[in-house]
């Protein structure tokens, strides 16, 4: 086999993932535990945990995948007559039938109408023919990282903790990364300095840094860029000839909008006063329906659009993405609805706007109370989450539980997740799975689970970290 696979780790799906799904086969089968039912904080899957799809993006969905019910008298009766009226012009998109291969980059119509959305978002056009759709935003940034490569001195510059689809990737490619740390007490922010040090490090000792990945909001950290910070990347990456790859898939999953708003790198570029910067930093940006209010992550949608990207490299991604064929058109059809909801006016609009409003301000208030419980605990400190779906608490662990960690040959922090999914059937990941400063160790929960469990999800965590300091206190 190929030995790169070797080292491939993915710790979202990894050990403690397998160990929770054998829990829930095991409670099937009427195995006891201290608990009756398994919570998957390891991953951002909302409907997974509950979270309602969007019912004007299911409505449209649903008449996309079988036409002959636009016909039937009583649909419209059932669906709205926006709904109706967007299938059909989904349809006529599309080419009637979502059973058939689109445009290798997607359907046009439908990277049209992201660029629209891009021009309202930014206030700056986007270019159709620069946008390709995806099978959700991590295809997306895997064709990229896969052109960048040309080998194994090929330097990636990933943040630190970061997801880890990016080491992984980079893993399977056989190229360098090169991490650059956010600052934990700073509230995860990123020192432009030190990561010009890191470029210039890696340069000396022989990496051919390429490109700087950015995750913002941030995964697992949960921050978000101000303007100011984002400008200086930016500069940084334009002086130091490095292509940024902003992943910016939780865009819409901001909660302090008044503090910290969410600001496109695409935005950023354009509003720079360098006029040379903006004609020649090359930018390629991600994003996702996986996320947000949205969640619809198992119909695999996504986009990515191409900046100042010249024309021969171009033509190499159109060649790799025909070498695919398509992305599939269910994901397609919903990156359209993503970008183009039901506006003022549409006979869906209220309905539409309160249960978006409705998600929205009850993810805001679980993050803040899960934030408050990781707070509360003894030895545990958490930066508070102003995008994203993630809480990184920091835990300090008594020396006699980092000793029985290595007896057992794990991370202390992966030794503490595994007691906490065995005490109380949550699922979460440690920080040694994203990456840390050393000496530290985190943890990574989503704050998916359902609000009316979410006083009760808290109280469990409180009472094993009690229960897990006590047994083993220095």
């Amino acid at each position: 086999m190929n030995p790169l696979i070797r080292t491939v780790e993915y710790a979202v799906r990894g050990r403690l993932a397998i160990r929770a799904e054998e829990i829930r086969d095991q409670l099937r089968q009427g195995q006891k535990f201290p608990f009756d039912t398994v919570v998957n904080c390891n991953i951002g899957n909302p409907q997974q945990l509950n979270q309602k799809p969007i019912t004007f993006f299911r409505q449209v969905a649903s008449l996309c995948e079988n036409p002959d019910l636009i016909q039937e008298p009583l649909i419209a009766q059932i669906y709205p007559p926006d709904v109706i009226e967007r299938a059909k012009n989904m349809l006529a998109k599309v080419g009637s039938s979502i059973g058939a291969y689109s445009h290798s980059q997607g359907v046009p119509g439908i990277r049209e109408t992201v660029a629209q959305f891009m021009l309202e978002r930014d206030g700056h056009p986007a270019d159709p023919n620069s946008i390709y759709l995806t099978q959700g935003a991590s295809a997306g940034v895997q064709s990229i990282l896969s052109i960048l490569t040309q080998n194994d001195k090929s330097g990636i510059l990933i943040p630190i903790p970061q997801y880890p689809l990016y080491s992984a990737t980079l893993a399977l490619l056989g190229a360098t990364p090169v991490p650059y740390y956010l600052d934990e007490e700073s509230g995860w922010s990123l020192d432009i300095d030190q990561l010009r040090k890191t470029v210039h490090e890696a340069r000396a000792n022989g990496t051919d840094v390429r490109a700087l990945a950015i995750i913002n909001p941030g995964n697992p950290t949960g921050q978000c860029l101000d303007a100011a910070n984002m400008r200086d990347v930016l500069t940084l990456c334009y002086e130091e000839r490095v292509v940024l790859l902003a992943d910016e898939v939780y865009q819409t999953n901001i909660y302090e909008p008044e503090q910290r708003p969410f600001v496109s790198f695409k935005k950023a570029l354009m509003d720079h006063p360098d006029e040379s910067l903006r004609k020649n930093l090359e930018l390629v940006s991600f994003h996702s329906i996986s996320k947000g209010m949205i969640g619809e992550c198992g119909r695999r949608g996504g986009y990515f659009e191409c900046c100042n990207l010249d024309k021969d490299v171009m033509q190499q991604i159109y060649k790799m993405a025909s070498v695919s064929l398509c992305p599939n058109l269910h994901g397609q059809i919903m990156v359209d609805l993503m970008v183009n909801p039901p506006r003022p006016g549409d006979a869906s609009y209220e309905s539409y706007r309160t249960e978006l409003e409705g998600l929205y301000q009850s993810l805001r208030r679980r993050s803040k109370k899960l934030e408050a419980a990781f707070n509360a605990m003894e030895g545990v400190t958490c930066q508070p989450a102003f995008g994203s779906m993630y809480l990184f608490p920091r835990i300090r662990l008594p020396n006699k539980a980092i000793a029985k960690a290595k007896e057992v040959g794990m991370a202390p922090d992966a030794y503490y997740a595994e007691e906490m999914l065995e005490a109380t059937g949550v699922c979460v990941i440690p920080g040694s799975g994203f990456g840390q400063e050393d000496g530290t160790w985190h943890f990574r929960s989503t704050f998916l689970p359902p609000e009316d469990l979410f006083d009760g999800f808290c109280a469990n965590l409180n009472k094993f970290h009690s229960e897990f300091l006590a047994k083993f206190r220095d």
